[in-house]
């Protein structure tokens, strides 16, 4: 065998140690290189199936906000209509109470304006029969100062 290692020129003792080595830097590889790439590589994988479960998360949370922002706006528009049709109620007493009030004031400028009116016929009445009557005085005083 050492002849057949010989014709390809390989030497037996220089082989061994040759494999020696190479376990020995296969051994040391393997500690102070392998393990911590891995153990690197694993932490990496961690970290991103816990981003990805922050992220379901997160998406989960942005969909109940989503939900919940939905639920308050339709609340507030009910609101909203609430107040809208209570302001609708309101402004239409009020227009009711001030045509009321209008026509009140109305009725009462009707009234004075009669009462002033008759007031004033009255009063023009008066001044005429006392007109007639000094007339009549006058008159009766010509006849008899002619006679």
């Amino acid at each position: 065998m050492s002849d057949l290692f010989g014709a390809f020129g390989l030497q037996l003792p220089l082989l061994f140690a040759q494999a020696v080595n190479f376990g020995v830097l296969m051994v040391v590889l393997w500690y102070l290189l392998y393990k911590p790439v891995m153990k690197t590589l694993e932490a990496r994988k961690e970290k991103i199936a816990a981003g990805v479960h922050a992220a379901d998360e997160a998406q989960a949370k942005a969909a109940s906000a989503d939900a919940e922002a939905a639920k308050v706006v339709h609340g507030a528009e009910t609101e909203a209509e609430g107040i809208v049709a209570t302001a609708r109620e309101s402004a239409s007493a009020e227009r009711a109470r001030i045509v009321r009030e209008a026509e009140e004031r109305a009725a009462s400028v009707e009234r004075d304006a009669e009462a002033r009116a008759k007031e004033d016929a009255a009063r023009a009445l008066r001044e005429s029969e006392k007109e007639i009557a000094r007339l009549a005085v006058l008159a009766a005083e010509k006849v008899l100062s002619q006679k």
